[in-house]
């Protein structure tokens, strides 16, 4: 580099730093300011060596994340410090924990110690590497939940900045944000930054799709503008009379919750009817806040008819997140719904800060109490160790997206549990001893069993006993993260012992039936009793579900599988020469793999049920060969985030020779001969082959499935659009 564009990028470094000092939300002490700029002195000489793929200073990273930290989390000077430093001990050997300890203090070294296991974690394992990492990750709470917060800063940045990577890598990356970082921040209650990190996921992991919905909703802008202020001019002449000091704004939905509508409904973009929000953000004290909400609440509803099932107060129960705030859903102008939000300055702050916003309405020592109780609200579901890497990450992640509900004790306590939960799931939460202990429950004073889905505002009692212990019903009963590991600990404690038993009563019978048990022999009976593993054998021997009897069936046919080896070793059968492999794969294998584009065995995967034409990808799995999926799979986002290394690139070469089955759903209005023209429509117009049909009809409303047979996507597109056109079908869509 020359020496001008060294000074230049020294004076973009010095603005970048000038910058942080100055969006920070808390307010900073000279103390602070000290910590702040000694931080960023140890990061330059650090990194002085490194560049970024896109060629930058590598820097200009770690300011960027101390940046997101300050501005958008509002955290206080010690994280912004640590998110400054937070790649120093990995990226330079000079540098270790021991010195960050001593020139930074005990709480900045503990931080960036969290963030360097996080990044430094073995490659080598053989279980799925992304969910044993986000189980570290979670469990660095331990330390300091600031760990956390940081990396997801840290991730935010890296996907803003993704543009010079390889695609692999992007899609690998936003595969991995949307499965956990994402759910994460929408658990700390970091929506803003929850909303950004899924929209850039699905911008890298379905391009078109995301580009397709953002020129829409652009193109839309000026429109949802105009419809604001209709909204606003009908409710401002009441709100300015009864003297209130607001402003009424709107927000457009994320693209991504846009298309996660489109998918689940079956839309397309113009039939989203909830494209944004109208946000009512009013000036108050906080003695009169609860009053003022519930004063605009009745505003809005004088002049627009509210849907009562829709109404969400979060005011007087605020989310576990800290979130308050009042939603209404109304027939606003044109007869469209709208969804109102009413929040107060001090809620609207918390709601784009997360827990940092608490911290500038509380006093010191509440400050840390509200954050202990978070972290151990936390906590609570990373607790147990020993559950299998991918399963806790799938549970906690089923606990990060849940919604909340409120449930009292006898006593009266208010205790807060995912929507869904049990009472079994409420037992666990009291205590692991109640839990464990639990005979039966009451909820609002009726005997319940204990599979009842709890409601907001039951009352719940848990009956126990010291006869009574988990059963693996239980496990059907019971939808925390925290219930869940507790009964499956227990659960397995037991299967062990039974198993213990089980090895022993195997040895002596298969020596009655002159067969050593080995490691040969163990494998061989996992296989024959289609199991997954020996403690399933030795559990099933234990509790007499394998008897004498199966055994002995295992070991005459152990004994015919080597007889019919010997014959075969014998007589060889030929093989005709005149058949070319090649020619007989060539007809039927329509996907190749990998750069090379080989052809391999595959079988298509019934979670997504793929056709030529669609975007797909290989799974390798490990006892069924390739598994084909299509692009925008459910199972897509969890399988490239958690087992990047087992994808493989897939495509279709040639789809003239096969067939293939895939599924349509109809609705629309009842009418005299709508069956007969779908049914003529696809046999006569397309010859396209139909396997089933089924037809409804309720109250005048038409339901259909039908099951057809095409040779590739363009076809099946080409029967959906003409299934469209016909009088009365309202929705047609490919399962």
């Amino acid at each position: 580099m020359t020496e001008e564009a060294i000074e230049k990028e020294n004076k973009a470094i010095a603005k970048a730093y000038k910058e942080l000092l100055k969006v920070s939300y808390q307010t900073l002490t000279e103390d602070d300011k000290k910590l702040i700029r000694h931080a960023f002195d140890v990061a330059v000489d650090a990194h002085k060596d490194q560049r970024r793929k896109s060629g930058e200073a590598y820097i200009f990273h770690p300011i960027a994340v101390a940046k997101i930290v300050a501005q958008e989390i509002g955290l206080d000077a010690t994280s912004i410090a640590a998110a400054l430093l937070h790649d120093v001990v990995e990226d330079n050997p000079d540098y270790t924990i021991a010195d960050m300890e001593r020139l930074f203090g005990e709480t900045v070294a503990r931080i960036v110690d969290g963030l360097t296991k996080i990044s430094s974690l073995k490659k080598d394992m053989d279980v799925s590497l992304q969910a044993e990492n986000f189980r570290k990750m979670l469990l660095t709470l331990n330390d300091d939940v600031r760990v956390i917060i940081i990396k997801i800063a840290d991730r935010l940045h890296n996907m803003q900045t993704m543009d010079s990577m390889r695609h692999d890598k992007q899609v690998k990356i936003a595969s991995e944000t949307l499965y956990i970082y994402a759910p994460l921040a929408h658990r700390i209650g970091l929506y803003n930054i929850k909303t950004e990190l899924e929209d850039l996921g699905l911008k890298y992991t379905e391009p078109e799709v995301y580009n397709d919905i953002a020129e829409k909703m652009q193109e839309s802008k000026e429109e949802q503008d105009t419809y604001i202020q209709s909204f606003s001019k009908v409710i401002e002449k009441s709100l300015n009379k009864e003297g209130l000091n607001y402003e009424i704004k709107g927000r457009p939905k994320s693209i991504f919750s846009i298309r996660r509508k489109m998918v689940k409904q079956g839309v397309s973009f113009d039939e989203v009817y909830d494209k944004f929000a109208v946000r009512i953000i009013y000036k108050s004290d906080l003695e009169n806040e609860k009053f003022l909400a519930w004063k605009i609440y009745s505003v809005v509803t004088d002049h627009f008819t509210p849907n009562p099932i829709r109404l969400r107060d979060w005011i007087s129960s605020p989310k576990s997140t800290g979130y308050e705030a009042l939603h209404i859903t109304v027939v606003g102008p044109k007869s469209r719904w709208v969804e109102v939000q009413i929040r107060s300055e001090r809620m609207n702050e918390i709601a784009e800060k997360g827990y940092a916003a608490h911290y500038k309405y509380k006093n010191k020592e509440d400050k840390e109490d509200n954050l202990d109780i978070w972290i151990n609200r936390l906590q609570e579901a990373l607790e147990n160790n020993e559950a299998d890497a991918v399963d806790f990450v799938e549970q906690f992640k089923l606990n990060l997206y849940s919604k909340e509900i409120f449930v009292f004790s006898p006593k009266g306590d208010l205790k807060s549990l995912p929507k869904g939960a049990t009472p079994l799931d409420f037992a666990f939460s009291i205590h692991t001893e109640v839990g464990m202990k639990t005979r039966g429950a009451k909820v609002n004073g009726k005997l319940m069993p204990l599979s009842h889905e709890l409601q907001s505002g039951d009352r719940v009692e848990i009956l126990t006993s010291e006869n009574a212990k988990p059963n693996s019903n239980w496990l059907d009963y019971a939808t925390t993260a925290r219930a869940r590991s507790k009964i499956k600990s227990a659960l397995n404690a037991d299967t062990k012992l039974i198993a213990e038993e089980g090895k022993e009563i195997l040895r002596r019978k298969l020596k009655q039936l002159k067969i050593t048990l080995n490691e040969k022999s163990i494998n061989e009976l996992v296989n024959y009793f289609k199991l997954k593993t020996s403690l399933d054998l030795f559990y099933r021997v234990g509790i007499g579900t394998i008897d004498n009897t199966k055994l002995k069936a295992f070991a005459s046919s152990r004994s015919n599988a080597f007889m019919s080896y010997i014959k075969n070793r014998i007589r060889k059968p030929e093989v005709p020469k005149d058949i070319d492999k090649d020619e007989i794969t060539s007809k039927y294998d329509m996907l190749v793999f990998g750069k090379e584009e080989e052809r391999l065995n595959y079988t298509l995967a019934n979670c997504c049920n793929p056709i030529p034409g669609d975007k797909v990808f290989g799974f390798v799995t490990i006892n069924d060969g390739i598994k084909v999926h299509k692009k925008n799979c459910p199972n897509a986002v969890s399988l490239q985030s958690n087992y990047a290394y087992r994808i493989m690139q897939a495509k279709w070469i040639d789809s003239s020779q096969r067939v293939y089955t895939s599924q349509i759903t109809l609705s629309g209005i009842d009418n005299l001969g709508l069956v007969n023209d779908i049914t003529s429509l696809i046999s006569d117009n397309l010859h396209v082959n139909m396997k089933s049909i089924s037809f409804s009809s309720d109250d005048g409303i038409f339901n259909g499935k039908i099951t057809v047979e095409v040779n590739n996507q363009t076809m099946l597109k080409n029967l959906i659009d003409k299934l469209k056109k016909i009088n009365g079908i309202d929705k047609v869509t490919r399962v």
